[in-house]
Parts: structure tokens; sequence; C-alpha cells
């Protein structure tokens, strides 16, 4: 796609709107630039020219971003973002490229990560960034090219890939189940019930595949897997854990399925590759994508989930 000129102002403008933006002054935003706080408020004058309306509102000696400018200054600073990160991983690898990945906490940790190597072997040009997000985001606002979800297959803007499923089992450390002697799903109320925030009803849902009710289910709430499976290690209560992420800890002993003998419970929601429209043609994202959907199928078929 061509790119009108016109519609392209001067970085240098750009720079001095972002950074007044971001500062509500003209006069810090100087300082940061190191210019005269009259050459920031005559590039700002001569950016809103450009566009045809006021990007700020003037009172006095303060001014502050009018309804139009929040707006643009939003766009402005994911784009400039994007060009720094793109500027920084071609430094860092000139002949690949770089991905921007956002990850969930545990699975990026427990999961993905000791994977990576493989990768790298095979794309030894690509570098990753990985950074966390625990829910979904507006792609158009970070500077991300894709972003491994959980959920149901709905990301507004976005493309999913599906990855993989999982069961979730209650686990506990081994002297809660022999302090309560769990028999039946009810038996978990007589202990304290971990809740993970992402997944609020996720207890409720347990029950109501086992066919009873759940009751009271007041416990503790957790922002991350890996610090409620912790908790449950400690013998603070039952926690209801993706398997394939405390495989490490069921092995060892450290958790122990609080009701072995039940079915294990599939989750609604799958684990998937999202990323946005604009970046599927992104060398580094096809491989990646390739090469983790790939793997996740070989896992799946190869390990308890």
């Amino acid at each position: 796609m061509q790119l009108s000129r016109r519609f392209l102002p001067p970085m240098s403008l750009l720079c001095a709107f972002e950074a007044s933006a971001r500062h509500q002054s003209f006069t810090a935003a100087a300082a940061e630039l190191h210019l005269t706080q009259s050459a920031v408020s005559r590039q700002i004058r001569a950016l809103e020219e450009r566009l045809g309306t006021e990007l700020f509102v003037r009172e006095r000696q303060t001014v502050r971003l009018s309804a139009a400018g929040q707006v643009y200054a939003q766009e402005i600073r994911a784009a400039l973002a994007r060009i720094s990160n793109a500027t920084l991983g071609f430094r860092t690898n000139p002949q690949g490229g770089s991905l921007n990945l956002a990850i969930l906490p545990t699975f990026g940790t427990r999961w993905l990560a000791p994977r990576l190597p493989q990768f790298f072997s095979a794309h030894p040009g690509i570098t990753i960034n990985l950074t966390t997000r625990l829910s979904q985001f507006d792609f158009q606002l970070e500077a991300v090219d894709a972003a491994i979800h959980f959920g149901l297959p709905n990301w507004p803007g976005a493309e999913l890939e599906f990855l993989m499923s999982e069961t979730v089992v209650p686990a506990c450390s081994p002297d809660v189940a022999a302090r309560h002697g769990f028999a039946r799903p009810q038996d978990l109320l007589r202990a304290p019930l971990l809740h993970l925030a992402s997944r609020p009803d996720a207890w409720q849902r347990w029950f109501g595949s086992q066919g009873c009710q759940g009751g009271d289910m007041q416990g503790m709430l957790f922002d991350q897997f890996a610090t409620a499976a912790q908790a449950a290690i400690a013998g603070v209560g039952v926690a209801l854990l993706p398997k394939f992420l405390i495989l490490r800890e069921l092995q060892a002993g450290d958790l122990v399925q609080a009701l072995p003998q039940l079915p294990e419970v599939q989750s609604a929601e799958r684990y998937y590759l999202a990323w946005p429209t604009s970046r599927s043609a992104y060398p580094p994202l096809q491989a990646f994508q390739g090469w983790l959907k790939q793997v996740a199928q070989e896992f799946a078929s190869s390990a308890p989930l």
C-alpha cells in the first residue's frame, strides 16, 4: 500500500506532540527533547495547522489535550512505539527480524519457554521478545505482533489459530488431602477453595459437571496460576488447575489430585495464537505460527492436557 505523504507529518512534529501530550506541558516536553518551550509550541501549532484542528486547549499558563487530541495521542504513541521497537529489533537482529509476543504468565514460563530453543534452532535469524498480558487488548494500541490467548475463539480485530485444549483437576497438598479425606465432590467444600480472577466461575462449572451444587464457594482469589499452585502446595486450600501446567508438582508429589477417581473435566475455553490481520504476512509471525501449531499438536497427542 502506497502511503500519501500529505498524511505523514514530519517526525519532529509527532515527537513534540507525543511528549507534550504525555506531560500535558510544552515546557516539560521541551526539556525532554532538549528544545526551547517556544520551539515546541511552534511545532504543535504547525501540526495543528496540518490537521486543521486544535490538539490542545490552552488556558493561561497551562495546556491540556482536547478531545480530538486525546484520540490522536493514543494513535501516535502506538505508532511511535512500533517504529521504535522495529528499529530496536532490526539493530539487534538485522539478518532476521523480531516477534513481539504477549504471553500468559504460567503458560509462557511452564510450557512455551522450555520449547523456544527448538524454534531458535530452526529459525536462527528470528528474535522473540516476550511480554505478559493477562487479558485481551487492542492490537492497534500495543506494540505486539501476536499473543497467546486462552478463552473462546473471539478476539475483535484479530485472527486466531487453535493450539490446544486443557483439562482441569482439583489439586491440593498431600497433607490437605489426608486431613479432609475427600471422597465426593461436595467434600471439597470442607476445605478452602482457591479461585483465579481470570476464571471466576471455574469452580461453579466444575461442580456442575459433577452433577452437584457447589454451594458456598468463598475463598482466596489469585491473579495467576503459579501463585494459586504455590498456595495449594503450602496447604492453604484446593485449587482448580490445568493438569498439564502442574505435571511437575504432581510427579514430585508436592500436589495431588484431590479426587483422582473422578473423570477429568475439559475446560470450555481453549488456547489460541492471536494476531492482528495487518500482521498476517509478517515473516517472523508466519514462521512462529507454523512452528507453534506443530509443537502444540505433537504435545496434545503425546501428553495429558
